[in-house]
């Protein structure tokens, strides 16, 4: 006699053969800083805590409603829900479809799908090996002032400010040349001549920014400049300068640095 088998146990083995879901952690930054949480990308998709998400972007209060089994959250413009059972993210009424899971406390929801939804801005930073988010009304683009405020840090973080400013103003000063690529991510890594900021080779560019770092690059970014037209720097104390004292029309020192044309 043929043993019969329940519903639940077909269901359950189905479950056993699905293949996993392919996953690892990836960085998130919004406006320039790292979210604290741990952020995954599983199947092309970029997953990020809720609250952290929504700390970053300012002016949200969240609270998980154990009745209905969601997170709600709100602003003085918005309203979202982000329901687990349901896979749905529901914005000012506008259902999305979406993964949506709970794990230690933290409810986690599709990056792209609720940032742009709010009005944000994600691009894939492949040099962070992560999302780079604009938040909705934003003063600067998010990789802008991520790498700008690292390069700052790694090239002068013992200068005064004035002389951060100028590390800033060079990078920028190279994007608007035509002699350099058109960004300052491209600018700041890159090689067609060989590497052109040692923080990159070396790899401090990626170590975190000092605040003054951070806040020079913003004052840049809004238009400050203390290095003129200068597209070159370097440090005699740790370097001969050769090349540029050779081929480059010195412009002025600020700090430990000297700046040329």
């Amino acid at each position: 006699m043929k043993r019969r088998l329940w519903p639940w146990l077909l269901l359950t083995a189905a479950l056993l053969t699905l293949p996993a879901r392919a996953a690892r952690t990836v960085k998130v930054q919004v406006d320039g800083t790292e979210l604290p949480s741990v952020s995954r990308l599983e199947d092309g998709v970029t997953y990020a805590a809720l609250r952290d998400l929504l700390d970053a972007f300012g002016g949200w209060t969240l609270r998980w409603d154990s009745a209905s089994r969601t997170a709600v959250a709100a602003s003085d413009a918005h309203r979202l829900t982000a329901d687990p059972a349901a896979g749905t993210v529901t914005v000012d009424g506008q259902v999305l479809s979406g993964w949506v899971y709970v794990e230690r406390g933290r409810t986690y929801v599709p990056l792209r799908l609720v940032a742009e939804a709010l009005g944000g801005r994600v691009l894939w930073d492949r040099r962070l090996q992560g999302a780079a988010v604009t938040s909705p009304g934003a003063p600067y683009d998010a990789e802008d002032l991520y790498w700008l405020s690292h390069i700052i840090s790694a090239e002068s973080a013992g200068e005064p400010m004035r002389g951060q400013i100028a590390v800033g103003n060079v990078v920028c000063n190279r994007v608007k040349s035509g002699e350099y690529p058109d960004t300052i991510p491209d600018v700041i890594f890159d090689r067609r001549d060989a590497v052109q900021f040692e923080p990159v080779e070396n790899g401090t560019v990626f170590l975190p920014p000092t605040a003054q770092a951070v806040e020079a690059a913003r004052r840049v970014l809004d238009g400050e400049n203390t290095a003129g037209e200068a597209m070159f720097f370097y440090a005699p104390a740790l370097s001969q300068g050769a090349w540029i004292n050779d081929n480059r029309t010195y412009w002025t020192t600020i700090g430990g640095h000297r700046f040329y044309l």
